[in-house]
């Protein structure tokens, strides 16, 4: 199981249609300082997360994008390790739940306690309140107590018995989920889903990058915090806010967001799909896009961006019927047929 490239899919760069989007654009809005800062959190997650360079690209894309993660995979391929080395490459506040049938929905955004001493309700704020939030194993808990984090999610805000309360700035979810077929688990509902900006999978290593996994941990080590221990941060959360403020700046061309919104629509009329995507949806290519854009150091949206990134966006948002199902197909690709179908941009 493995991410779809865009050498997979059919999004060959298109150099007519981008001389033609990008004509007379010449912003430079994106300093050396913000290129050299981006490289950094790249190279330093990298050093970490061995041999998964596209996932970790994609994750960097969720975080400037202002969006929320779910990552999917088999255990042991690196998930926890992806979110705690975003969490120290930024020495933002880093909070864990580990999500299991009887966690309650307050052990998630906190409750009202009873101070005998003041003989008054005080707030307890829960684990929610941080700035990178992994739900590991996000489908190992019951619909109930998936759903405390809507609110937060789409808001940014907890509800406590009435009053809500803001959470740090930047935040981001990053919730795993086990593949559905294991034993234990429940399937996300579809309006949870659909806050999450973008869904990635976790596959397998090269051979080359495991064995060199392998020996780095393996070698004097008995466990497994070598893979954090040189991490140092290389920014601040109000420098990540900078960036997500820089990334919503990146240049769109109007050709391009007919674009998204063809391609989003398209999944609406597409035949085998029982449920298509929202403008939630092309809302969230369009931000996608840019944050790529500005982590390739590119000052304007190109359809290699959007194609890019169509995968990890729509792949949750969509629904196949039964009978697609049966056959074997998958929504990667029914996505792929998609971007070969839907016209890229020339004018």
């Amino acid at each position: 199981m493995s991410e779809l490239s865009v050498d997979d899919a059919p999004n060959e760069k298109d150099d007519s249609a981008i001389e033609s989007i990008t004509d007379g654009i010449c912003t430079n809005i994106i300093s050396d300082q913000q290129n050299q800062l981006i490289t950094s959190l790249k190279e330093n997650i990298n050093r970490a997360l061995i041999g998964q360079s596209e996932i970790v690209e994609m994750a960097l894309t969720c975080l400037l994008a202002g969006g929320h993660l779910l990552v999917e995979g088999v255990p042991g391929l690196g998930k926890t390790l992806l979110v705690r080395s975003i969490a120290k490459s930024f020495s933002g506040e880093f909070s864990r739940i580990q999500f299991t049938p009887d966690l309650m929905p307050s052990d998630v955004t906190g409750h009202a306690m009873f101070d005998p001493k003041s003989e008054k309700f005080r707030i307890r704020k829960g684990p929610a309140f941080t700035n990178l939030l992994l739900a590991d194993e996000i489908n190992r808990a019951p619909a109930k107590t998936q759903a405390a984090l809507l609110e937060v999610m789409q808001e940014k805000k907890i509800t406590i018995e009435g009053s809500s309360y803001p959470v740090n700035s930047p935040f981001m979810v990053l919730a795993t989920q086990n593949p559905l077929e294991q034993e234990g688990t429940y399937p996300l509902p579809e309006a949870e889903l659909d806050r999450f900006l973008m869904n990635v999978l976790i596959g397998y290593p090269a051979i080359s990058d495991e064995v060199a996994l392998v020996k780095t941990i393996t070698t004097g080590e008995i466990d497994d915090s070598i893979l954090l221990r040189d991490l140092a941060p290389v920014t601040d959360p109000e420098k990540i806010i900078e960036l997500q403020n820089l990334a919503s700046r990146i240049v769109v061309d109007d050709s391009l967001f007919d674009y998204v919104v063809r391609l989003v629509a398209a999944t609406r009329e597409w035949s085998g799909i029982q449920m298509g995507a929202s403008p939630r949806a092309s809302i969230g290519l369009i931000r996608a896009a840019r944050a790529l854009a500005l982590i390739r150091g590119n000052e304007f949206v190109t359809p290699d961006e959007i194609k890019t990134v169509a995968l990890p966006v729509l792949r949750h948002r969509i629904v196949l019927s039964a009978e697609l199902e049966i056959e074997g197909i998958s929504v990667t690709q029914v996505i792929a047929d998609i971007l070969a179908q839907v016209a890229t941009p020339r004018q």
